[in-house]
């Protein structure tokens, strides 16, 4: 089959997946009860990006840099991918296509202090489907700052996860009661409605 990308990512995305903070060593505070939170999401992550990339929708990785600002992806992955690395089943699930884009962040949200508002302003994405770790902490930082750049948001609920139960619940309340984000689950996504642009509301007075 050909490649509809012709070997680049698609440089235009009306919908984006974000995966957050999924490639790692989990080598921090509860970095065990996360890790195990990961491994429960990464199958259902994996076939969501396969379904995208069928949909000709792009992919994006935003991770933790690990303390490694001198690392790129290769090395990133490289090093989750250690047989001796925590989290190296995650990451052989869930290693990134070179299709994929791939941003390293040094906070909580996915927008601060990284190119990602001018990479997805470049895609003309209007669209975040967020995924990955953790559901209340990075996941929802990174909402709250796609919320106030007016995207449209989609959180699976099974495709987010926390070192307890209790931390998602809170999380998903937060998400649908205030930034009026959808969190059905991943299966029931239509990615075939998911490339077309949102139309965005009227003008206010209109």
């Amino acid at each position: 089959m050909k490649n509809p990308y012709h070997g680049l990512p698609p440089d235009r995305s009306a919908s984006v997946l974000i995966i957050l903070d999924m490639i790692s060593d989990y080598r921090f505070p509860d970095g065990a009860q996360v890790l195990r939170a990961a491994q429960r999401i990464a199958p259902r992550i994996r076939a969501l990006r396969e379904r995208m990339r069928g949909a000709h929708l792009a992919t994006l990785y935003v991770n933790d840099n690990l303390g490694r600002w001198r690392s790129d992806m290769r090395q990133l992955v490289e090093h989750c991918a250690a047989p001796t690395a925590k989290g190296a089943d995650v990451t052989d699930i869930l290693a990134p296509h070179p299709l994929d884009y791939f941003i390293l962040k040094p906070r909580h949200s996915a927008f601060y202090a990284t190119p990602l508002e001018a990479l997805l302003d470049h895609l003309r994405a209007r669209r975040l489907i967020l995924t990955g770790v953790s559901s209340h902490q990075c996941v929802m930082f990174t909402a709250n700052d796609a919320h106030v750049r007016n995207f449209e948001l989609l959180i699976p609920r099974d495709c987010i996860a926390a070192p307890t139960t209790a931390d998602t619940r809170f999380a998903l309340k937060y998400f649908s009661s205030v930034l009026a984000a959808n969190t059905t689950a991943s299966s029931s996504l239509r990615l075939t409605a998911l490339r077309k642009a949102r139309k965005e509301p009227p003008a206010r007075g209109s």
